[in-house]
């Protein structure tokens, strides 16, 4: 009996944990989603009213939202069928492993010379920019649609593909690793009401992007020469390029450090050496 007992309230633990871990991932996932937010908001709405009509027994109200609830679920699916897959595709877009984590420290600080002079270049000159980094989330899907490089990351290579003559200045480039896998990518306008209206495609773009991904989005204005990044949805605008620098290397830094086997045979010799 004691162990009927606790295995049933180990079901029951299982069973709530489990629906609490879905309900967690859905709302870390449309968090940064605007539509989703607004149709969260409604439903919350309509059930609230719902309540309100029963307990002052308001029949015709309570009627309608019957029928709203009833029909509303399969409504939800077929008018935002777009927003539910781009949910789902972007939970199996998960890395396990970031592509910035397996850089070394080299690497990560070649990364950010590289694309920061390709920022200093394209500022000054007033050339419009769109720089991605991927991170931890896949962006393969923008990848698959755009112009396929896979070059050595560098700021001459960067500041080509932006040249206004270049059929592919008007999309984005995005970076994996240390190389620069593509250009000319398109990505999803942030449609979120309270980013300001003076502000272009491309922050627009690059906002879109951060709702969707935890990329880093680099933006070159044209028209102005300002800096901006668009992380997790956040634009960080009108940035110094020293400010702008220090938020790349911040953003890069992976999450936590993995001593690499050459750096400890560096720190074993020189601790022989020490003894020696």
């Amino acid at each position: 009996m004691i162990t009927d007992s606790i295995l049933v309230i180990l079901q029951k633990i299982i069973d709530i944990s489990l629906v609490w871990i879905i309900i967690y991932f859905i709302l870390k996932n449309i968090k940064n989603n605007v539509k989703m937010i607004l149709l969260f908001k409604g439903v919350l709405v309509i059930i609230i009213i719902k309540l309100l009509s029963d307990a002052l027994n308001l029949t015709t109200i309570g009627l309608f939202l019957e029928y709203v609830i009833m029909w509303g679920p399969l409504a939800l699916i077929i008018i935002f069928q777009p927003e539910i897959r781009n949910i789902l595709e972007h939970i199996g877009r998960k890395q396990l492993l970031g592509r910035h984590k397996v850089l070394t420290l080299d690497e990560r600080e070649k990364l950010v010379y590289e694309v920061m002079s390709a920022v200093d270049y394209l500022r000054k000159s007033r050339i419009g920019a769109l720089i991605v980094i991927e991170r931890d989330i896949s962006l393969n899907e923008y990848i698959e649609r755009s112009k396929p490089i896979y070059g050595d990351i560098s700021s001459e290579l960067l500041i080509s593909i932006f040249f206004p003559r270049n059929p592919l200045h008007d999309g984005g480039a995005i970076i994996q690793g240390n190389k620069i896998t593509s250009a000319g990518a398109v990505f999803p306008i942030s449609i979120n009401s309270k980013i300001n209206k003076k502000l272009g495609t491309r922050h627009r773009a690059a906002i879109g992007i951060s709702e969707e991904s935890d990329a880093i989005a680099i933006v070159v204005s044209e028209e102005t020469g300002k800096i901006s990044i668009a992380i997790g949805g956040n634009l960080n605008y009108n940035l110094s390029l020293d400010d702008a620098r220090m938020i790349l290397v911040e953003e890069l830094k992976p999450k936590k450090e993995i001593l690499l086997d050459d750096e400890f045979e560096d720190d074993k010799e020189g601790d022989d050496n020490e003894n020696d």
